[in-house]
């Protein structure tokens, strides 16, 4: 387990520095693992600390929300889904994207092949399981967009099921499908002793239906404030410089990651292939929001037969450059 070792300095007898490093709280949205490799590898080879940054990664877990998190002053700075996010702010959070570490979605519906389903249309009058918390926005406007009502069970219907964290409803036969990430949950299963040819899998990227996740989200008014935007960018900066160190070395990010473990639920080898597979979604980022993707998340949230995520484009006040251009 990694900890912080303050006062170090003061230990000695030395002199402390006549200045201190800015303090960035960063929340994520999951527990410590190696979908947030990059932030534990600019902690742990220094980056940060050269951009005179103390930053405190904060883990999340079943019963965070990153967003409340931030709108109770408990972070400078959190790791947020789009479709979340501008939930969140058609709510009267006004949460802005700085930064897109993630270029592609992970996000699949994970079913049993001999439950009968080729394709997106054979779900209908299934049990599917979803993630909630925020996690349910692209599955619900995904059905929407096919004109699938999530009430229940029927010829144009399917029945929802809560899911938990976990892989339990598809291994028991709960659900004919559930949500995976390609990086963590779709490997549980394949764990579980399921082989990859009992199982067929729909990627929300294949899908046309993919959104943005794991972005970084601060509150639109600390964006008045030079200080803080200074901090913000030396932060993305860094943060990106771990991210590209992690695509490069994904074993030894994902040991990192396990140093910072302080359950000790983590494996080894779990790890190190979620930091393979997490690579392959932060790849060809730069940290910019291309608003082509922006655009693509905002319209697929809006559109379908049944209620929307969001009712309004919240249009380019959702999202800045201010933080990345100046990585340029």
């Amino acid at each position: 387990m990694k900890t912080k070792i303050i006062g170090t300095v003061a230990a000695f007898g030395l002199a402390a520095p006549a200045w201190a490093a800015d303090d960035v709280t960063l929340q994520l949205k999951w527990v410590t693992q190696s979908q947030f490799g990059g932030y534990y590898v600019a902690l742990e080879n220094g980056y940060y600390e050269d951009a005179d940054l103390d930053v405190t990664i904060k883990p999340g877990g079943p019963d965070i929300a990153p967003t409340q998190v931030i709108a109770g002053g408990g972070a400078d700075v959190i790791v947020e889904w789009m479709p979340a996010a501008l939930a969140a702010r058609e709510k009267g959070l006004p949460l802005v994207n700085i930064a897109q570490p993630f270029k592609s979605s992970g996000m699949m519906l994970t079913c049993w092949k001999d439950a009968g389903i080729e394709s997106p249309e054979d779900l209908k009058n299934r049990t599917l399981g979803v993630w909630f918390f925020g996690n349910e926005f692209p599955f619900m406007a995904w059905m929407s967009h096919l004109g699938v009502s999530t009430d229940g069970k029927g010829e144009n219907g399917v029945e929802v099921l809560k899911q938990g964290f976990n892989v339990d409803p598809l291994l028991q036969r709960q659900a004919d499908c559930i949500s995976t990430m390609t990086y963590n949950e779709y490997w549980q299963v394949i764990d579980a002793g399921v082989s990859p040819d009992d199982l067929i899998t729909f990627k929300y990227e294949d899908q046309g239906v993919a959104m943005l996740e794991d972005g970084l989200y601060v509150l639109e008014d600390q964006l008045d404030d030079r200080e803080f935007v200074d901090k913000m960018q030396r932060f993305v900066q860094a943060s990106m410089k771990g991210w590209k160190w992690a695509e490069e070395n994904p074993e030894e990010a994902a040991m990192i990651v396990l140093e910072y473990d302080e359950t000790g639920a983590q494996t080894e080898v779990h790890q190190k292939r979620m930091m393979s597979e997490v690579a392959k979604l932060t790849a060809g980022s730069n940290g910019a929001l291309d608003p082509a993707d922006y655009q693509r998340t905002v319209k697929t949230l809006l559109t379908g037969e049944s209620d929307p995520v969001i009712t309004e484009d919240p249009g380019d006040s959702a999202w800045t450059h201010a933080i990345t251009d100046a990585l340029n």
